[in-house]
């Protein structure tokens, strides 16, 4: 049986495609990891509350605006991963103030979406003002059918 790559093998598994790609796509330069999450000494962890690092922030931004939205924001999972409460609040709040969010199963899906985004309209452009409305990527929940949607 095939091991499952861990969220950290996912993320920089993303981080190597942007790097080779920036010479295509400049945007890549921008694109950041947050330092949430992980297991750190007690101290370390502390100094970085203090310094401001908030639980629950998605793992990566693209601070590019694109199709109306502010930036693109990605919480990468593993194939079987799920947002805990804490993300799905950061998501939500992320996302009525005009940046488009998703949650990745994956590097390649994170990659797509990327994509996708960059290749949207830039701000400025004709109807770019308004704000799609958020689809559902594969992988994720329904809201019909989930109460705890981010997106309900």
């Amino acid at each position: 049986m095939r091991r499952l790559a861990s969220e950290h093998e996912e993320q920089a598994a993303l981080m190597r495609w942007a790097w080779l790609t920036e010479s295509a796509r400049p945007e890549l330069r921008l694109l950041f990891a947050i330092p949430n999450g992980g297991h750190r000494h007690r101290a370390v962890a502390a100094r970085m509350k203090a310094e401001g690092v908030r639980p629950g922030v998605p793992d990566l931004c693209l601070p590019v605006a694109r199709g109306g939205w502010h930036g693109l924001f990605i919480e990468l999972k593993t194939r079987r991963g799920r947002p805990s409460r804490r993300q799905r609040g950061w998501i939500t709040a992320l996302r009525s103030n005009g940046y488009r969010v998703e949650i990745c199963l994956g590097w390649e899906r994170a990659r797509a979406v990327i994509e996708s985004y960059l290749d949207g309209p830039q701000v400025g452009a004709a109807g770019s003002r308004n704000h799609p409305p958020h689809p559902h990527q594969e992988g994720e929940c329904s809201c019909r059918t989930s109460s705890k949607c981010s997106a309900a």
